[in-house]
């Protein structure tokens, strides 16, 4: 018997290896501007604090709205199309924003196409995963969850990033939102040499009527309280992240007297390190248990790292401890990735639908998350919101213990 396929023995399923490649190369078109756009809209455009913030508010509104649709929306036309429709809205109103918004100076269209623009990434990327999802085994689609996190935030958080660093000294700020235009195109054209036919299914029965479809993200959360639970492991998974945004540059430039190119460092790291063990951890849930993993790794493990990465640097005033901390929170956080998997293999008869839950929950974290810090910031400090936080990862250690998957024989029976 001859060997597996390289791709299949580091569970890439063959079938859409180029989609792993267009979801990277799109996500850095993304992540380009993700350094130095509101810094760009304040400092040399001219335009207030306030109104920039605003921008970006409603901006993750229409993206969390978007996480949610990706998975409804593919329930009901397929994974692929919903991709090309949020690669398409994307382009478009990235044109608008450029052209329109910011070299005509223009704050209502600014404001609008961005937040239109916001229903992009995650249409892209999130339909991709429930893709993903439809065409992977169970018992590799652990690992092949870390490949799409992996390839998410490796363009998104590391390589989008430095691609603009090294742009905008050649190219200018403005040239290089142009140039990230140019990406997203590749991107897309990237997944035009997908031939996986589950692209082109609706993940839902043949005969669920398209509204009942589009709701059943929601409806299967109280017909399923299992899938509330996963939805709420999900969401506590990134309220810390979206949390950290609000205060943390403060906290550690501040109080504990870093610079912020020391505190910039320390939060590259934490995703260098998130980018490795997503990968880690999407092995560990095929071997030990998708809910275990997720469990020890994700809800205790970012329990413990939460409070270390407060309480070291503080007590130590340790720049080095600082880094150590922030690259064991980064890899405990990727304990979380095995959810990807769990969700719809607790449900393998309505895949699209736990999707869109799972994707709900990723969705109310950009929310929660600084909602969190605004009330017990005020009453407790930092070291407070740091305790809610690590409280709040034990509670979702221990709802993963009702999260109960089938056999592997009887999901993989459901999914043919």
């Amino acid at each position: 018997m001859s060997a597996p396929p390289l791709l299949e023995r580091i569970g890439i399923p063959p079938t859409l290896k180029w989609g792993f490649v267009g979801l990277l190369v799109f996500m850095i078109g993304d992540g380009v501007e993700t350094g130095y756009l509101s810094a760009f809209l304040v400092q040399e455009q001219g335009f207030s604090e306030g109104r920039v913030a605003l921008i970006f508010t409603i901006y993750g509104i229409t993206a969390a709205a978007a996480y949610w649709f990706s998975a409804a929306l593919s329930d009901i036309w397929g994974p692929r199309r919903v991709m090309f429709l949020g690669a398409g809205i994307w382009i478009a109103f990235h044109v608008l924003f450029v052209a329109g918004g910011i070299m005509a100076h223009n704050y209502p269209l600014l404001l609008v196409s961005y937040a239109i623009r916001g229903f992009g990434y995650p249409l892209f990327g999130y339909a991709f995963l429930v893709w993903i999802t439809a065409s992977t085994e169970t018992r590799r689609l652990g690992t092949a969850a870390g490949w799409f996190w992996f390839a998410y935030s490796a363009g998104f958080a590391a390589l989008g990033p430095q691609l603009a660093n090294l742009a905008i000294p050649l190219i200018g700020q403005l040239g290089t939102l142009w140039l990230g235009l140019a990406v997203i195109v590749l991107g897309a054209l990237l997944m035009l040499l997908v031939r996986d036919p589950n692209g082109d299914r609706p993940t839902s029965a043949v005969d669920e009527k398209p509204l009942r479809s589009l709701l059943a993200g929601l409806t299967i959360l109280w017909q399923r309280p299992r899938m509330t639970a996963g939805m709420l492991v999900r969401m506590i998974n990134s309220i810390p992240q979206y949390g950290f945004i609000v205060f943390m540059p403060i906290f550690y430039t501040r109080e504990l007297g870093f610079t912020l190119s020391q505190w910039l460092t320390v939060s590259s790291v934490m995703f260098v390190s998130n980018i490795f063990f997503n990968l880690v951890s999407g092995i560990l849930g095929d071997r030990f248990g998708f809910a275990v993993v997720v469990r020890w790794m994700g809800g205790v493990g970012c329990a413990v790292t939460t409070l270390l990465f407060h309480y070291l640097p503080l007590t130590t005033h340790s720049y080095a401890a600082a880094l150590i901390t922030s690259v064991l929170y980064g890899a405990t956080l990727a304990g979380f990735v095995p959810m990807s998997a769990l969700m719809p293999t607790m449900a393998p008869d309505r895949r699209g639908a736990a999707m869109a839950a799972l994707n709900l929950g990723a969705g109310l974290a950009t929310a929660v998350g600084p909602a969190i810090v605004g009330i017990t910031l005020p009453l407790f400090g930092v070291g407070g919101v740091m305790w809610v936080f690590a409280a709040l990862y034990v509670v979702a250690a221990l709802l993963t213990l009702v999260l109960k998957v089938p056999s592997p024989q009887a999901a993989e029976q459901v999914r043919a």
